[in-house]
């Protein structure tokens, strides 16, 4: 596939991710995540309580309950718990991966992440780049025009 055409599915499918993480409940940051694999969505997830749970994912002084599960947790959760496989699927992501969450992607087969702004702490990008998977930044506004 060329280049163009990558940036423009590139930036499709972050905009997916973007108004996925609207979904959220949490105050504090709203992140939403997109799997796909052969150009097709395999799986969702957005930052929010396990299920069962209050959606409530802040205490009272506006800090993140432990338990609350990041998005892209949750969308390689729905893989593992459908006949779906992440070997070789693109993470879309609206914020960079945790070190927590890259262990995740890592394990889960999965071989390229493209996020929008980067997390506090870019400790899992840098663990992902070690692994050999293909991390990529992308601004949507430079996108726009392709």
């Amino acid at each position: 596939m060329d280049i163009k055409k990558i940036a423009r599915y590139d930036h499709a499918y972050l905009k997916i991710a973007k108004e996925w993480g609207k979904l959220s409940h949490c105050n504090r940051k709203k992140v939403g995540a997109i799997i796909v694999k052969d150009r097709m969505i395999i799986s969702d997830g957005y930052n929010g309580t396990p299920s069962g749970f209050d959606n409530t994912c802040e205490n009272d002084i506006g800090e993140t309950h432990w338990y609350v599960l990041h998005a892209e947790a949750n969308a390689i959760l729905k893989v593992a718990s459908s006949t779906q496989s992440c070997d070789g699927a693109t993470l879309y992501i609206t914020m960079s991966p945790c070190k927590d969450c890259s262990k995740l992607i890592h394990q889960a087969g999965i071989t390229r992440v493209v996020y929008l702004s980067g997390y506090k702490d870019m400790s899992g990008v840098d663990f992902l780049i070690r692994a050999g998977v293909k991390v990529d930044n992308i601004n949507l506004d430079e996108y726009e025009n392709v």
